[in-house]
């Protein structure tokens, strides 16, 4: 088959690229780095010329709702116009467990994405995976106070990056599914102690608080809106042992 990945040199569309190819399909990447933009359409029409399967793992870096829903409506109503006008068979897009529990400004975002989507005409798959291992990393990163780093209290059931693309690009090769199950994790972490770990692995050896964010997406996840629901799929393996091989 030929798949082509949207987003295909980011956090999980590099897994998802490297998984079609280790299953012996040929992988498209759509990116601005090879000549394919999802605003405008640059590209795309040529690109998906002889795909059989789509999978959308683009992303965008906003706090703004108005941000999140132009870029994601957007990008994804092009694909399907011109993964239709291509006869392409099958759309996957990779989307967030607990978006429509959580006012989260980006999540509105995915939130529509998803409706477009659900109006295709191109038969379509949505996956709704839980945050992923590397979340703790960025993070980490994102959440100082001047010089100090500060852990965010969350509950989260995180999945690697890596089983996440594996996973879309064996949906892809697969029947449509509409709405499938949920993808996690194997089982329940805390943020804050993650973040922590990662801190520990990466050298850092300064004092990081573990604190109560008022954001609107650490709130929800503190109640348990991100974890998934019972009959999830479950994969790969826990954050310790992931972090260890790292």
């Amino acid at each position: 088959m030929k798949i082509a990945i949207a987003g295909g040199t980011g956090v999980v569309g590099r897994h998802t690229v490297e998984a079609v190819r280790n299953g012996g399909h040929e992988a498209v990447v759509l990116s601005r780095s090879q000549g394919v933009d999802l605003i405008s359409g640059k590209g795309l029409a040529a690109a998906l010329t002889g795909v059989d399967a789509v999978i959308d793992t683009a992303n965008v870096s906003t706090m703004k709702a108005d941000d999140a829903i132009e870029f994601f409506t957007t990008a994804t109503a092009n694909l399907i116009s011109a993964a239709a006008d291509a006869g392409v068979g099958h759309i996957v897009l990779l989307s967030i467990v607990g978006i429509d529990r959580m006012p989260y400004d980006y999540y509105v975002g995915k939130v529509a994405q998803e409706k477009v989507l659900e109006k295709s005409a191109v038969p379509w798959t949505i996956q709704r995976a839980t945050q992923f291992h590397e979340f703790a990393g960025q993070i980490f990163e994102r959440a100082k106070i001047g010089p100090l780093h500060i852990a965010p209290r969350a509950r989260t059931q995180p999945i690697a990056a890596h089983d996440v693309g594996e996973h879309l690009a064996a949906l892809a090769t697969g029947d449509p599914q509409g709405r499938a199950q949920d993808i996690a994790g194997p089982r329940e972490e805390a943020l804050d102690a993650m973040i922590k770990a990662f801190a520990r692995k990466s050298g850092h050896r300064g004092w990081i608080p573990s604190v109560n964010l008022p954001t609107a997406q650490m709130k929800g996840m503190r109640a348990g809106f991100a974890l998934p629901g019972a009959g999830a799929l479950l994969a790969g393996p826990p954050f310790e042992e992931w972090l260890a091989a790292r």
